[in-house]
């Protein structure tokens, strides 16, 4: 049985989409160490790899209130697990004005065997 390793890297390109021209904002960001995300047992069986592209949009309690897919690994598996994944981490929230405020983070999840 060929043993297979893997590491999954989180690449964050933040991008906040709405922003007025007055206010002063950053958007919401995570530690990708305290943010377990699995690789899919038939993704690693099927030896599939890519990048997931995704967007957050992220409240001021850092929970995230909407998701969605704007770019796929090439793989369905893949881009479930880590839109779900990264779903229910715990996100430091974005800022605007100096107070944390909901914002949009675009994160780039990288799925890599080893």
């Amino acid at each position: 049985m060929k043993k297979t390793t893997f590491s999954a890297i989180a690449a964050f390109a933040f991008t906040v989409f709405a922003g007025s021209a007055f206010a002063a904002e950053t958007p919401a960001s995570f530690d990708p160490s305290k943010c377990k995300v699995d690789y899919p047992k038939a993704s690693l069986m099927n030896e599939e790899q890519g990048t997931t592209t995704m967007s957050f949009l992220v409240n001021a309690d850092g929970s995230v209130a909407d998701s969605k897919l704007d770019k796929s690994s090439g793989f369905k598996g893949l881009d479930k697990a880590a839109q779900k994944g990264l779903t229910a981490c715990k996100f430091k929230p974005g800022m605007k004005d100096g107070s944390p405020a909901q914002t949009w983070a675009k994160v780039d999840y990288a799925w890599k065997l080893d």
